[in-house]
This record gives structure tokens, sequence and C-alpha cells, in this order.
């Protein structure tokens, strides 16, 4: 795991799992989203013109058992603790990318046997889930069939791929928890287990309350909009 304090300094953080294969949307469920496009509009009212509604139906497909697996609440729940996560993240995907150029160079593990060919500053977080570092750049375009190793810029060039890689992390990654955004919902975890992959003891476990309860509360609001019920096991 990388150090709290990097994590404090950064925000997100991410590990070096290679993502398994991409998971099939079960049989018989609706392709349908969860979220209507009047829906997101209400969520994100002041949101980047960059991150569009069509581009975020274009990235499920890439994950199709994302919101779309479990009864009509869980899928429900599904895209609102994804959307208030990425929310949290962007300032309300107001940020395509991170603001602090002075950590830049953080991102940039050299040890790695690829190195990082597209410079030593160039992996800073970006998309909706602010994707950093050299050896997430390389694990995230591998599943997804893209260069981002040697082109990390178009996480925040193609709205696409900035929801692709952001829904690859949620569905493949555990980061400092012990299960994914996707499996933490759909296996009755609780919204509280989604916050531990994200960003885990650096809000968990009194880490910041403050932002873990900014998460909470927007999970929520968007809860709210969708009409449906929160569930269990809310903070962490």
């Amino acid at each position: 795991m990388l150090a709290a304090a990097l994590a404090a300094l950064c925000g997100l953080l991410f590990t070096a799992t290679i993502p398994p294969a991409q998971a099939s949307a079960p049989a018989g469920h609706s392709s349908r989203f969860v979220v209507s496009e009047a829906q997101f509009e209400r969520m994100f009212p002041d949101r980047n013109t960059f991150y569009t509604y069509d581009g975020l139906l274009e990235a499920t497909e890439a994950y199709p058992a994302f919101a779309r697996t479990g009864s009509g609440t869980v899928r429900k729940q599904e895209a609102a603790a994804f959307l208030a996560n990425i929310s949290h993240e962007t300032g309300g995907l107001f940020y395509v990318r991170a603001q602090n150029e002075e950590t830049y160079p953080i991102f940039c593990d050299a040890t790695q046997p690829y190195g990082c060919p597209a410079g030593t500053s160039a992996y800073y977080g970006r998309g909706a889930i602010m994707l950093s570092w050299n050896f997430n750049y390389k694990a995230a375009g591998d599943a997804l069939g893209l260069d981002l190793l040697n082109n990390p810029w178009l996480v925040e060039t193609d709205p696409a791929v900035a929801w692709m890689t952001a829904l690859w992390y949620w569905n493949t990654q555990t980061g400092p928890g012990t299960m994914t955004g996707h499996d933490a919902i759909t296996g009755g975890h609780g919204f509280g287990q989604t916050i531990w992959s994200l960003n885990g003891s650096t809000e968990c476990n009194g880490g910041r309350p403050d932002q873990m309860q900014h998460r909470v509360d927007l999970y929520l609001e968007f809860i709210h909009v969708m009409h449906t019920a929160p569930g269990t096991n809310l903070t962490c």
C-alpha cells in the first residue's frame, strides 16, 4: 500500500494489481442504464461539459455488470455509490485533472520495468476517479485495450476514456480495501466499503471523518434523486 502521507497529499491512490477479465452482465438483465439523463443533470448541475452522459453510457459497455447486477434497488445503489464517489473526487464532475501541479512528479514509479515513457510528470490524476501512477495507467490501458502508459493524456481528452478508467477501478480494483466498489454494493456490504476501496484509512477509521461524511451525504442525495433505499453500513 502507498504511504498515508502521500494519500493525504494526493487524494486517491491506487494499487498496481492487474485487473481480471471484464465481467459480463447476468443473463436476463436489461441493458438500460438505471440513471436517466435527467437524473444525471440533477446530480451534476455545474459539471464540466467534458463529462458527458453519453460518454458514461459508452463506458458502461466495457463493464456490463456495472449497475446491472442484482435487484432493481441494488442496481440503483451501485450507480448512486459510484457517482457519489466520483462527485467527491472531482468537485461535482468539475475537475478533469488534478490541480496541484507540484505533485505531478510523485506519480512516476521508476522501479517499474516499463518506467515512465510519457515523462516523469505525466501520470497525475485524471478523469472521473482521478487515475494516477504509471502502473495504474499501464494496468487500466491493458484492460481497456488502450496505450495509456504512452498516452495518459487520453484520459483527459476523451470523455469515454475518462469514464472507462473510473469504471475499470470500480469494477476490478480493491485498492486499500478488501473488495471492489462493485462487490461492496452487489454483495450487500454497504457504501462504507466503497470508501475503503478508494481511500482506505486516509478517510476511514477516523482518518478524515469530514471527507468520509461528504461522500455519504452525496450518496444519500443521489439515492433520493433515484427514488430508492440507501441500504445499511454507510460509513467506514
